[in-house]
């Protein structure tokens, strides 16, 4: 079965206006409209670097209890976080898993790991 979405913990956790921390979440793989449409947003034409912001508030479904992710949510995340973010995504959408390619330091023999919830 072809997997389309992907759980995660953050490494820190969003701490929205209440004070509450939500650090589990669902990230499907990317459309062409997700890359595509947020070209338009001013804020992206404006500052390239934002475009980060929107693509991960299209993507990302589930964060906590927060079931809406809007680029507010993102654009208060802590950076280890943000970096976390971008790393899954960009491993989710060029694999199309959460895998990760790495070597054996000892024998160095090439082989995948799956990247659980905590990044670890």
């Amino acid at each position: 079965m072809f997997q389309t979405e992907f759980e995660f913990s953050l490494p820190n956790g969003y701490v929205d206006g209440d004070g509450n921390l939500h650090k589990d979440g669902v990230m499907r793989l990317a459309t062409a409209a997700d890359e595509i449409l947020p070209l338009k947003d001013p804020r992206v034409q404006s500052n390239p670097a934002y475009l980060s912001v929107i693509l991960l508030s299209r993507v990302i479904t589930k964060l906590g209890n927060l079931h809406s992710i809007s680029p507010h949510n993102i654009e208060n995340l802590f950076i280890a976080d943000m970096a976390y973010l971008q790393d899954l995504y960009q491993r989710i959408n060029e694999n199309g898993s959460d895998m990760m390619k790495t070597v054996c330091p000892k024998c160095e023999h090439m082989f995948e790991i799956e990247v659980n919830e905590q990044g670890k």
